[in-house]
């Protein structure tokens, strides 16, 4: 694996990744995953699955913390801000001319003709993706029969954090009772949760309300983007902060931009109290990120070397790659309506497993390019 990581490179790669990385958190991990593993080799497909595996197992925006903890891997402190930034700064950059525009006309531009074709072709990423890694961490019938059971609820609604924990519990005590007549497997457990939280209108009142109500919600928040827009609701909405339009429209920013879905706090700040009340809430709900990966990271070669933990990571990342594709069946359900979006599925499946070392990107941009043409039709 290469180790000599220049900060350029991870500053080129996160920039391109974050102009670029549309369709959500699945579809942005899948994206790392070919860029990091299949093509720079920068690290190995388990370590990949680890860190995907430890981004599940704490509060906030799960791409982004990936992100973050390639980075950290690479070059450290200089590099976990190198890659966070560098895939933050674009989608917030983008979100903040949709915010300008919608507090100055009233209303979105129309976007449905070029998110058309993306849907679809971003499946299709997300598949090609998930295909090595889920071959990887599948390693024996037990991690196989805990996959398709994680993929089976997930379908039915139980929450992602339960199923990831709750697989990971499991693991350990089926490896525990496999183990228990040969040894006392509890001398292999480790400590590996150790938190170290070592007059102008920037801080005025409804910004440093702003800043904690969304430094809450990034330290507490499980789980994808998404779910996001449900505690927003309650934080903001309820409280009589924004209307449910500007929610709702807040909502499809986060949609049809590259980048993180949580880049909708953004507009959200900025409609409440402008360019200030953007920045604040935009630092405010990656924050607790950059502090869990700082403190996460290096524990995870530790747990690896523990048998009992590394059966808990085995577990984990099975669960989290059954969530993806959970999500992946999901997103197509919504994503192919008709048979033009089914065509630009299809051959963007067939172009992702054929030209394995394509870049992602072109296969979007095509989808793109194909939306636009059979749309007409």
């Amino acid at each position: 694996m290469k180790n000599n990581v220049s900060i350029k490179e991870i500053v080129r790669l996160f920039l391109k990744l974050g102009f670029l990385g549309f369709g959500g958190p699945a579809a942005h991990i899948a994206m790392m995953q070919q860029e990091v593993v299949a093509k720079r080799k920068w690290m190995s497909e388990q370590h990949f699955l680890d860190l995907l595996g430890a981004t599940n197992l704490i509060p906030g925006p799960n791409s982004t913390e990936m992100a973050i903890h390639i980075g950290y891997d690479k070059r450290g402190w200089k590099g976990m801000l190198a890659a966070g930034l560098c895939f933050i700064l674009p989608a917030v950059f983008i979100t903040g001319i949709f915010a300008f525009l919608y507090r100055k006309y009233g209303h979105l531009p129309e976007v449905e003709l070029f998110v058309y074709g993306i849907k679809p072709a971003v499946i299709s990423v997300i598949l090609g993706a998930i295909y090595p890694l889920a071959k990887k961490s599948v390693k024996t019938f037990f991690l196989a029969i805990m996959a398709i059971t994680v993929l089976i609820t997930s379908l039915f609604g139980i929450n992602e954090i339960y199923l990831m924990f709750g697989a990971g519990l499991f693991g350990v005590a089926y490896f525990y009772v496999q183990t228990i007549k040969h040894q006392n497997t509890l001398q292999n457990v480790i400590p590996f949760f150790i938190l170290q939280l070592g007059g102008t209108t920037l801080f005025s009142e409804i910004n440093i309300r702003l800043f904690w109500i969304f430094l809450k919600i990034g330290a507490v928040l499980y789980g994808s983007g998404y779910v996001l827009f449900a505690f927003l609701d309650t934080e903001l909405v309820q409280a009589g902060l924004l209307s449910r339009q500007q929610l709702m429209d807040a909502i499809a920013v986060g949609q049809f931009t590259p980048g993180p879905v949580f880049s909708s706090v953004t507009f959200i700040g900025y409609q409440i109290n402008g360019i200030s009340g953007a920045l604040w809430s935009t630092i405010a709900i990656f924050l607790p990120s950059f502090v869990l990966v700082a403190l996460i990271n290096p524990l995870m070669k530790k747990m690896r070397q523990s048998k009992l933990l590394s059966v808990f990571l085995d577990s984990v990342n099975v669960a989290a790659i059954a969530l993806i594709a959970s999500v992946c069946f999901t997103m197509g359900n919504e994503a192919i309506a008709d048979w033009r979006t089914l065509l630009i599925a299809v051959i963007s499946i067939f172009v992702v497993f054929r030209f394995k070392k394509l870049n992602s990107a072109f296969v979007i941009l095509g989808g793109a390019f194909l939306g636009l043409l059979l749309y007409q039709l």
